[in-house]
């Protein structure tokens, strides 16, 4: 069996070279000819899988490790046969604690807020869960939940009247609740004086030539951005204008994309009815130096939360590389969009929170369950 992959899927090799032969391609060039005589397709969101890809190969799985599958030509692929599967939910936690590392460097506390999330799917459900269970007030937006379903449901407007707006649906550009341009100049028009607004879903859901408008007309408001219209070649003007700029890497822990790679591999084992025998527990050993410092435990949680934070992720090292990237493109000496895949090609490998340990003595132990449900092990 033949089996083309992205090269920057992680353990690609250790895990699909077990069922076949893999040839790796870099996936946003990913052409016709490179799949033609391909059994078995494995990308990442930079890859569109369309007739115009798949027409006359053999491919017969399609595998995404994504959360989205708006990169899949979904109907063509039914209407020829084509099995395809995504790993829903694999990096939900990486893009949360995203999530939280902007906040913590912004020196918000989400505490006393009113915290407004659009699109309570896999990712802003996992943020939903997290925040209730800290005893914030969340509203969140999602026609395709019931109240039953999340009683905390509120009207765009209302959600849009938070102090913290956080972005998590996925790109639908038809059908009863399309989401392409769900924030344009009307909707960013509603944010508050000093509102976050925080997009780690899809770059289009917010007009992004919108989005530049309000913000070179008003300077109160903190906005930021993992994903961009369009991409890789981003509005740098934009960019100038945020507090923080990434690019699409809010689920880029190490974790979450092993957690792409392992779903999308037992999908495919399912597929050819063959019992999986690669998996993360025995490929990858637990991080070793996972010990966290507090310095000082007379804090309040939200600054020990703070500390905890920085040690595992630095989110302005992200920022800074997008930036300088940028800068390096306006000097002529690289472009821009090649410039954005290497920052993901080689982005750094980021472990989640719930692989580190910290030490506490005296905190109280409500503060201590507050600190576990970010994900830190307190002993």
């Amino acid at each position: 069996m033949k089996i083309v992959a992205d090269e920057n899927i992680p353990l690609v090799n250790e895990f699909f070279s077990r069922l076949g032969e893999v040839t790796c391609f870099p996936g946003r060039s990913l052409t016709a000819a490179d799949v033609q005589d391909a059994d078995v397709l494995i990308v990442r969101s930079v890859t569109k899988v369309n007739e115009a890809l798949l027409s006359g190969s053999k491919v017969k799985f399609v595998g995404t490790c994504t959360i989205g599958v708006d990169h899949l030509d979904q109907a063509w692929l039914d209407a020829h046969r084509t099995r395809w599967s995504s790993a829903p939910g694999c990096n939900a936690n990486s893009v949360v604690e995203f999530v939280y590392a902007a906040l913590a460097h912004l020196n918000i506390n989400w505490l006393p807020v009113k915290f407004g999330i659009i699109g309570c799917g896999n990712v802003g459900g996992l943020l939903y869960k997290r925040l209730k269970a800290q005893g914030v007030e969340v509203h969140c937006y999602d026609p395709n939940l019931s109240l039953s379903q999340n009683p905390d449901l509120a009207s765009l407007e209302d959600v849009l009247a938070c102090d913290v707006i956080s972005m998590h649906t996925p790109l639908v550009v038809d059908g009863p609740h399309p989401s392409f341009h769900l924030l344009g100049h009307k909707e960013l028009a509603q944010l508050k004086s000093g509102a976050v607004l925080i997009n780690a879903g899809r770059g289009a859901v917010i007009d992004n030539q919108a989005l530049l408008d309000v913000l070179t007309a008003r300077t109160d408001l903190r906005v930021v951005l993992d994903v961009w219209e369009p991409e890789p070649d981003i509005s740098l003007e934009l960019l100038d204008k945020v507090l923080l700029g990434s690019p699409h890497i809010a689920g880029y822990s190490y974790d979450g994309k092993l957690n792409g790679t392992e779903i999308v591999y037992q999908a495919l084992c399912k597929h050819f009815d063959v019992l999986p025998k690669a998996s993360i527990a025995a490929l990858v050993p637990p991080l070793a130096n996972n010990q966290l410092r507090v310095d000082d435990e007379s804090k309040t949680v939200f600054e020990i939360a703070q500390s905890l934070i920085k040690q595992v992720y630095d989110i302005v090292a992200d920022d800074s590389r997008l930036r300088e990237t940028a800068q390096k493109a306006l000097n002529g000496e690289i472009k821009f969009g090649e410039g954005f895949d290497n920052l993901r090609k080689h982005y750094p490998k980021r472990r989640e929170f719930h692989n580190y340990r910290v030490h506490l003595e005296s905190i109280s132990e409500a503060d201590k369950q507050w600190l576990q449900v970010l994900g830190f092990h307190c002993v």
